[in-house]
């Protein structure tokens, strides 16, 4: 897998300098649909669903500073998004071996 620089994901410098921090999601479009590597690090998942609100806000913006969207109407198409696949009765979890022999 390899990706223009400019298109690269960095760690923050915040992250890198916090002893506590945890990576919890990592997500690739591969093959026409999405694959990801997940850690369920937090107790309750309501604070996984806050994380995935705060994720499609700054996905807004995103497309808003990248793309010159507007960034509600890029946030109201990202929760578009997120109600189509919630409503889907069709969406399946398909879990790989790791290297380890464990699921991912």
């Amino acid at each position: 897998m390899s990706e223009a620089p400019e298109h690269q994901l960095t760690t923050p410098e915040s992250v890198a300098a916090d002893p506590e921090a945890i990576e919890i999601l990592r997500m690739w479009w591969s093959k026409n649909e999405p694959v990801m590597s997940i850690k369920p690090a937090f107790n309750d998942p309501t604070q996984f669903g806050r994380m995935l609100a705060y994720a499609a806000r700054h996905m807004a913006h995103g497309y808003a500073v990248r793309h010159g969207q507007n960034e509600k109407q890029a946030y109201d198409r990202i929760l578009t998004g997120i109600s189509e696949v919630v409503k889907a009765d069709n969406v399946k979890t398909v879990a790989e071996p790791s290297a380890k022999g464990s699921v991912q």
